[in-house]
């Protein structure tokens, strides 16, 4: 059985946010850039131990970006990916990652492919859902919980109130978060190896995107905080009644 994993670049959480051109693109100097923890921690360490496992035979990484997107890519390669794939363009719009993801995923026959439920960076969580309807796979989303035997997979997800378990025939599309496994640090050996490993780039496929971005905000700063005497009851109430504002 083939995995392929979908790894996306992402600003590290402690970065300082800002914007350029009258905010309209999103400034990347001095940015730290990691794998996107929905696709590191959970994705891909839950396609590595399926291959652990003897249940798969490849596990296969695929990102959409240029090429300061492969120190990201190798890293992932590292953890202990076979070979990774780089598709040589860069977008923020979902549909043309997705594209450009299942352009290639088309000719190469895999049977599952695991993605993070989102990235951290723009949070749309739709691209491996458009994803599956272009690979034309069955999908299901926001998985806790992957084991397969043979051509099934038993997937659990979260859902309001509990939990869902289905039962699916591969070839298949699954969307991981917390739950599907722990994350893992990379050791010396699978850095070392990590250099040799074939990283192929792959031209772009003819695909537009369906949306852009026309501008950034940040979200406004925070307020001081007030502090009451708890002897002073009366005025917290007034202070509730009237300031304080419901979100």
């Amino acid at each position: 059985m083939k995995i392929l994993v979908c790894i996306s670049q992402v600003p590290d959480t402690t970065t300082k946010i800002a914007f350029a051109d009258n905010n309209t693109h999103f400034n990347t100097q001095g940015v730290q850039f990691i794998i996107n923890p929905y696709d590191e921690w959970y994705a891909l360490v839950r396609a590595l131990e399926l291959k652990e496992a003897g249940v798969a035979t490849a596990v296969n990484l695929v990102t959409v970006g240029k090429a300061d997107a492969e120190p990201v890519i190798r890293k992932a390669l590292a953890l202990g990916g076979d070979e990774a794939i780089r598709i040589d363009t860069d977008s923020s719009d979902p549909y043309l990652v997705a594209a450009q993801i299942a352009a290639y995923a088309k000719t190469e026959n895999y049977d599952l492919v695991l993605c993070g439920k989102e990235s951290i960076d723009y949070n749309n969580g739709v691209t491996g859902a458009m994803l599956a309807g272009m690979l034309d796979m069955n999908y299901i989303g926001f998985a806790t919980k992957l084991d397969i035997d043979g051509n099934t997979a038993t997937v659990k997800r979260e859902i309001e109130g509990g939990e869902e378990t289905d039962v699916c025939a591969l070839p298949l599309v699954v969307s991981c978060q917390k739950g599907m496994s722990e994350a893992r640090i990379p050791n010396m050996r699978g850095i070392m190896a990590a250099r040799t490993k074939p990283l192929k780039v792959v031209a772009a496929a003819d695909v537009k995107p369906v949306s852009n971005i026309v501008s950034y905000e940040l979200p406004p700063a925070k307020t001081g905080v007030k502090m009451v005497s708890p002897e002073n009851m009366d005025e917290l109430v007034s202070m509730l009644h009237n300031e304080a504002k419901v979100i």
